[in-house]
């Protein structure tokens, strides 16, 4: 199962970015989904780059497996369970 996140419609709302991280990683966690998929988007980096700090923290770093960023496409990470 993989599931799926594009932040694109929320990109500029900080609260409901963080919200949507966590929801996804919940729902991964709940149904067993191998992957998830974020589309942070391309624009200016900020927001892959927020996105990228939230899983790198701590408490979120230790419910996930690894990321992959897409080689061919700028604004696509996969985060990948071991569950």
């Amino acid at each position: 199962m993989k599931l799926k996140l594009d932040l694109h419609d929320i990109y500029n709302r900080g609260r409901d970015i963080e919200r949507a991280l966590h929801d996804i990683i919940d729902e991964a966690e709940r149904t067993k989904a191998k992957t998830v998929e974020i589309i942070p988007g391309k624009g200016s980096g900020q927001l892959k780059k927020r996105v990228l700090r939230f899983l790198d923290r701590k408490d979120v770093k230790s419910r996930y497996h690894r990321i992959d960023k897409d080689s061919t496409n700028f604004g696509r990470l996969w985060v990948h369970f071991r569950h």
